[in-house]
């Protein structure tokens, strides 16, 4: 099994990478840390640590602090940065740090999905040992690069589409579009058409909720609640 680390400062958001992670065969989440502090206690705790699924943005300090001290203190452990941080220089600064992969929130099941069972393949590849040629080289430093999720369509702020991302995350049960606009602050219009958006590329469930009389109410729920 290949022993997996989530950092992340939410610990709901944590838990449902957790929850994708262990829907991968051969992964298995070892733990979770919500601090940079707590990720590098975890690292000293656990030494079987394989991959690290790392947030840039934690309470005490980044996520590329927590690699380069990872890197400092000898931990081998590989690292795929999952973040909202989407700036160039931080993506460049990931890479210069060793990151394997970059996957940017939000993003559904099927994007980590794909960066997992590229990292397995890759796994695979590196454990035979012995030498490469050219064409070996090219398959191994090809093995991470998988397809990424499509973009947002024109118009929809990778902004506005976190929030509500965070707000389904975030809440105990279904919302319905005015919940999510009292949440995020946007209005009720921009929400219904951000959460028809996550319905339709199957990162939330559209719920109805019957009432006395008139139409019934759209709720929606994160999609990987059951």
């Amino acid at each position: 099994m290949i022993e997996v680390l989530v950092v992340d400062d939410d610990t709901r958001v944590a838990r449902v990478n957790t929850a994708y992670v262990e829907k991968v065969p051969g992964f298995h989440v070892a733990a979770e840390a919500h601090s940079a502090a707590e990720a590098l206690h975890r690292l000293e705790t656990l030494p079987g640590l394989d991959l690290v699924l790392m947030d840039h943005y934690l309470p005490d300090e980044t996520g590329l602090a927590v690699v380069q001290e990872m890197r400092r203190r000898g931990h081998q452990a590989d690292v795929i940065m999952v973040t909202a941080a989407r700036d160039v220089s931080t993506v460049q600064a990931a890479m210069r740090h060793g990151a394997l992969q970059y996957l940017v929130k939000p993003f559904a099941f099927a994007g980590l999905r794909a960066k997992l069972e590229a990292y397995a393949e890759l796994r695979r590849t590196l454990d035979g040992g012995g030498e490469a040629e050219q064409a070996e080289v090219d398959r191994i430093f090809g093995a991470l690069s998988t397809p990424s999720e499509p973009e947002l369509p024109k118009g929809h702020s990778p902004t506005t589409a976190e929030l509500v991302r965070q707000s389904l995350l975030s809440a105990d049960g279904p919302l319905s579009a005015q919940e999510i606009a009292e949440r995020t602050g946007v209005s009720r219009q921009t929400a219904q058409r951000y959460l028809k958006l996550l319905e339709r590329t199957g990162r939330a469930r559209l719920t109805l909720k019957y009432g006395e009389a008139g139409r019934p109410e759209h709720r929606y729920v994160w999609a990987t609640r059951a």
